[in-house]
């Protein structure tokens, strides 16, 4: 098998889930009891939490435990809008997010809130000129991926960051599921983060959100005694113990995982390229975890069914993305229906080998001559 879909999920490490188990089966009580059993497990927690808070140089108490990224980011979105509804109702968001950000944007936009899309360059990155004057005194958020998770597209948060700094009531979330784990991530500036644990190697059905001490929300979810106000429900000890490993191992090494991946993303893309009908959509702005390719005349379910009879396995679109005849991601970036109806994501980690790339690249030759020729 040669699994060519990370940005959708990672399979869990080893070395994760021995934490995961460890931790089920010698903590069994409760955090929230004040037994001995209990304490043990809160203690457990609070240490797995401070090194969380130590990688990614916030405070512990800035920690929200979550069922995953779009828990987080419903969160976040939900969380400011009833919060700080009386300071307005504007928020702006952008053209590249996951379908976990527009969900909650439009639940709110029936609500009465105005939602606006900042525009983006031509490379798809934002136009901060643009964003600057979109806000509004009534902005009360601005809400975007540091990473989109079709294309790979990284946005300059930094410089989105000082921009939304610049108005002091308007706060500033990030979703970085693609991004945590992969590469050094700026916090600075940011009063909400979200990411999730199974991007990077750890279990699915758990997730963080990044919530600076400035900053308050109302919860979604009430009632129950938990590590924080604003989750309530029993803390999962074991899921929050794997997501610590997980996040511990993911920044090992984190910039020579990178430089690799880089260097098999640039074999792909130099070979991909040499077919007529392929159009590559990543392009330098992008991370080299995600590769975004257009086969023309070719629908993406088609190449992905086609692909799997060699046992390799890609995706079409992001895996939580509603069913469309084309990717919004890259239509937003190509402003081509053709190019957008016809794309598939190819995601890569420093677990992929080149052995493994090669074998892709022969299988979807093999694939590209059959299906190209049908037309």
């Amino acid at each position: 098998m040669i699994y060519l879909d990370y940005s959708a999920t990672t399979p869990v490490n080893k070395e994760v889930l021995d934490s995961f188990c460890k931790a089920t089966l010698n903590y069994p009580g409760n955090p929230n009891s004040l037994h001995k059993l209990g304490l043990d497990a809160k203690k457990l927690i609070e240490a797995s939490t401070l090194q969380i808070a130590n990688i990614l140089n916030v405070k512990a108490s800035e920690i929200i435990y979550t069922s995953g990224a779009s828990e987080s980011n419903n969160l976040a979105i939900k969380g400011i809008a009833d919060k700080y509804k009386n300071r307005g109702k504007h928020i702006i968001t952008t053209n590249f997010e996951h379908s976990s950000i527009y969900g909650p944007l439009s639940y709110l936009q029936k609500e009465g809130y105005d939602i606006d899309f900042v525009e983006t360059l031509p490379n798809g990155l934002i136009d901060l000129n643009k964003l600057e004057k979109l806000i509004r005194n009534d902005t009360i958020l601005v809400t975007v991926a540091s990473v989109n998770s079709e294309i790979g597209i990284r946005q300059p948060i930094e410089e989105i960051a000082n921009i939304v700094k610049k108005f002091p009531k308007c706060f500033f979330h990030v979703d970085m599921t693609q991004s945590i784990g992969k590469e050094a991530n700026f916090l600075n500036n940011v009063d909400l983060v979200s990411f999730s644990a199974h991007k990077f190697f750890g279990i699915k059905g758990i997730g963080v959100l990044v919530k600076k001490e400035n900053v308050s929300l109302e919860p979604l979810i009430h009632g129950g005694k938990s590590t924080t106000a604003f989750r309530s429900g029993t803390p999962a000890l074991p899921l929050i113990v794997s997501l610590a490993k997980a996040l511990r191992l993911a920044t090992i090494d984190i910039e020579k995982k990178y430089q690799y991946v880089k260097k098999i993303n640039k074999m792909l893309v130099d070979k991909l390229k040499e077919y007529p009908l392929v159009r590559i959509n990543s392009n330098e702005n992008c991370i080299p975890q995600i590769l975004n390719i257009s086969i023309l005349n070719c629908k993406p379910e088609t190449m992905q069914h086609a692909l799997e009879e060699y046992d390799i396995y890609i995706s079409t679109q992001t895996a939580c993305s509603k069913n469309s005849n084309f990717s919004k991601a890259v239509f937003a970036l190509t402003k081509n229906e053709e190019i957008a109806s016809s794309s598939i994501r190819i995601s890569l980690s420093y677990l992929t080998t080149e052995e493994e790339c090669l074998e892709f690249l022969k299988s979807f030759s093999a694939c590209y001559e059959r299906l190209t020729s049908l037309r």
